[in-house]
């Protein structure tokens, strides 16, 4: 696979705006310290979802006392037993505003009865004794606030202990969130009462009947919030009086609002979400409100998203209604007849990180959509440029009268180099809508008439939220079926099967023996790339994965094809990568009947290389199958190469099964740092080394050697990884997605963008006769067996 991660649905992300991680800490021994002036811990509940509980979890509620917003960067809650026993931390993110609370959730209880807690800031799994513990509030090492309660016998306290708790009482501060640093005088034993972000300013502590204080600061527009750069010139700064129709909800989380009286700047969004649950409950859509509140900047991810942009947000807001049933602002229309986005430059230059930089909407795609972001646009027939991910209701998509690119002969849009990605498409999301309310698509289908939503940014990329939907036409894309293979050619496919086991559907067996049998018309030879062992992904030690090859070679009988034998080789447990427990490998199957012959050399184990043996037409291996230098760090938590020999019609062929360690960790193409850092390639270039070492040595021994590389190689046709492999002089591998027009050069469409991952390779002296196709039958479909696309090439040997 490309890369592992998986968008989660917006709504989810949005109701937890200012996302945490859990992540364990050790905190030394509480240290005296003087009394808080700024950030408190006002409240703390540990009987959450326990008998007669009024709320499912528990929570930390924290107080902003200072003055001024507080970044939440670095900070987290811990939890110790009353004894002083380690329980674990959360980490925060986001900021607090003066005057605000910020509620963490944490662990929940077994009671299917009880209240959730209103929207929370910050997500746990902290377990909170409900009658003694410790709770503490620190700032990287530094701790800044304490409370024990009840019988805490440990240091983590402030003087003495607060009341012990109960199932329905909760440790909370007193009016005005008084800090005496004596846990026993600053706390009382109350009904919980669980605030966020959205409970009124400046009021914290028992009874709930403090003044509130009326919103501070400057007047401002949308405009002047959005600024004219990626993040807001007044990002911590309170602002008033800033106006617009709601034109969006997203759920009970917040809402969006946009200007009905543009700027001619171009730079500037005229639209502004509004994050707050108590505030998103009292507008609908077409309200005209007036708003105050902090500006902050969201990075969604947490302490994972810090390649992610941000987004603008009125933070901690007050709303008022002015009116409502207007109508909303006229959404901006993308495309020929509209505003056109830069087709293929994300950003021009290399600036490193973009939060600071002014936009140029005009140039860079990256500015198009940031000056729109919170915005209403349309897009007219829109066009389906990736599968829709059925799972999180997310489609790739471009306008429909889109010029500039290289369109596939689906619809798709070919990446063509590093400086040459799809910066058009937007990802369209059904996360304002009912989910599974939008038809999923296959790449080429459209939508048609218009689609209308808000521009938002998540997980790497632009989105659409959608409001409206074209109705779903489709294109016509249909599943590749290549021709059998002729009495004289040998048919060798490579098919990455995406993390098969046992325990997957037997529908996913018999799919993808229909592609093999049906779609490649059953190949002497198939790599398959991503066979997990007979437990699948739980991870006992278990690493034969007899069961899942049986299992499928079963389902490919049973379609109709050949018998297939399975040879592979064993991995050591946990070494080689891809999903944790499953211990994924390549796998040779091979069939008989036609004149393909496995030649069996045993000795090959996880652990030792094969070796290249003899000379001219006696050049062999050592072990077949065997692995090609399996201790060295470059496949370090990767697949090592199979290596098999194989006759066919008594003419020996070599065939290299790769699986080459994926792009995780790589900066996303529209992210906050420009260009794209690619640190996964340098392994993949230590691995291309390695095999391209292998083959010279083959073609040293016999130039007239016949050598097939293939696999999931996870780069692009125009890489340096590939350009390794390929080499160079009389000894050049030709790499065959390279010898395709280039409108046809992909096997994978991540995220809108058809590009090349998997590769055949071949040595000269096969080059002189053979017929290749990338087989389309997963990428392009919404119901997709695996994430790859399956290739054959069909060799006449001299």
């Amino acid at each position: 696979m490309s890369l592992p991660v998986k968008r989660v649905r917006l709504v989810t992300m949005l109701a937890a705006s200012t996302l945490a991680t859990g992540m364990t800490i050790c905190l030394a021994p509480a240290p005296a310290h003087a009394a808080s002036s700024g950030l408190v811990i006002a409240e703390v509940f540990g009987g959450g979802g326990n008998s007669g509980a009024p709320y499912k979890n528990d929570y930390i509620s924290l107080y902003n006392k200072s003055a001024s917003a507080v970044d939440l960067t670095g900070w987290s809650v811990s939890y110790r037993s009353s004894a002083g026993s380690a329980g674990g931390s959360t980490a925060l993110s986001g900021s607090i505003a003066a005057g605000a609370h910020y509620l963490v959730q944490e662990g929940a209880g077994a009671s299917t009865t009880a209240a959730d807690l209103p929207t929370p800031q910050a997500t746990g799994t902290l377990n909170l004794s409900g009658t003694s513990g410790s709770v503490i509030l620190a700032n990287g090492s530094t701790t800044v606030d304490t409370v024990g309660y009840g019988a805490v016998t440990s240091t983590y306290v402030e003087g003495s202990p607060a009341p012990a708790l109960s199932n329905t009482t909760a440790a909370s501060r007193t009016s005005g969130c008084v800090d005496t640093d004596d846990n026993a005088t600053d706390f009382t034993a109350i009904a919980p009462q669980p605030l966020n972000s959205s409970a009124p300013i400046g009021q914290c502590g028992t009874g709930g009947t403090g003044p509130i204080t009326p919103p501070t600061g400057d007047p401002a527009t949308i405009e002047q919030v959005q600024g004219t750069g990626f993040q807001s010139p007044l990002v911590g700064k309170q602002v008033t009086e800033v106006k617009g129709v709601v034109t969006a909800k997203n759920g009970s989380a917040g809402f969006w609002i946009q200007s009905t009286t543009p700027d001619k700047d171009p730079r500037t969004s005229e639209g502004l979400y509004v994050y707050g649950s108590t505030s998103a409950a009292k507008v609908k859509v077409g309200d005209a409100v007036t708003a105050a509140g902090t500006v902050a900047e969201f990075r969604p991810g947490g302490s994972t998203g810090t390649t992610n942009l941000t987004t603008t947000e009125l933070t901690s807001p007050t709303v008022t209604v002015d009116s409502s049933g207007n109508a909303l602002p006229a959404p901006a229309v993308i495309g020929s007849k509209g505003l056109v986005p830069p087709a293929q430059t994300v950003e021009s230059g290399n600036p490193g990180n973009v939060d600071n930089l002014s936009l140029y909407p005009a140039t860079n795609a990256l500015d198009f959509w940031e000056s729109l972001e919170g915005m209403r646009i349309q897009e007219n027939d829109a066009r389906a440029v990736g599968p829709t991910n059925t799972s999180y209701g997310e489609t790739p998509i471009i306008a429909g009268n889109t010029k500039n690119v290289v369109k596939t002969p689906h619809g798709g849009v070919i990446y063509g180099s590093y400086s040459q990605p799809n910066a058009m498409r937007l990802t369209l999301s059904d996360a304002l809508l009912p989910k599974g309310s939008v038809a999923p698509a296959t790449v080429g289908d459209t939508y048609a008439g218009a689609t209308v939503g808000v521009v938002d940014y998540s997980f790497g990329g632009y989105d659409l939220l959608a409001t409206q939907v074209g109705t779903l036409k489709s294109g016509g894309t249909v599943r590749d079926v290549t021709a059998a293979a002729t009495k004289k050619q040998a048919a060798i496919a490579t098919f990455n099967v995406e993390n098969l086991a046992p325990s997957d559907p037997q529908t996913k067996f018999d799919r993808l023996a229909a592609q093999i049998v049906h779609n490649l018309a059953a190949p002497d030879v198939v790599a398959l790339e991503e066979i997990q062992d007979n437990s699948g992904a739980t991870d006992d030690g278990t690493v034969d994965s007899t069961q899942t090859t049986d299992k499928l070679i079963s389902a490919i009988t049973a379609a109709g094809g050949p018998s297939y034998t399975a040879v592979w080789i064993n991995p050591t447990n946990d070494a080689d990568g891809g999903q944790p427990g499953g211990n994924i490998r390549q796998v040779f199957i091979y069939r008989s009947d036609r004149g393909m012959a496995f030649v069996h050399k045993a000795g090959g184990t996880a652990t030792n290389s094969t070796q290249v043996t003899g000379k001219g037409a006696a050049t062999s291996i050592s072990f077949s199958p065997g692995r090609l230098d399996p201790t060295d760090s470059a496949w370090s938590s990767s697949r090592k190469p199979l290596v098999g020999e194989f006759l066919w019609q008594g003419t020996p062929i070599f065939v290299v099964a790769n699986h080459f360690n994926s792009k995780g960790g790589d900066d996303p193409l529209t992210g906050r740092y420009q260009q794209p850092v690619r640190t996964s390639e340098a392994q993949r270039h230590a691995q291309a080394t390695i095999v391209r070492t292998f083959v010279s040595q083959l073609l040293k021994a016999n130039s007239a050697a016949n050598v097939v590389v293939l696999g999931d190689l996870n780069d692009f046709e125009f890489s340096q990884t590939a350009d390794i492999l390929v080499g160079s002089g009389k000894s050049a591998l030709t790499d065959l997605p390279r010898t395709l027009p280039v409108n046809q050069r992909y096997t994978y469409d991540y995220e809108g963008n058809s590009q090349v991952l998997d590769h055949i390779l071949l040595s000269p002296s096969l080059t002189a006769k053979y017929k290749y196709q990338v087989v389309h039958t997963n990428s392009e479909f919404y119901d997709q067996d695996s994430d790859h696309d399956p290739q054959v090439v069909k060799l006449t040997l001299k």
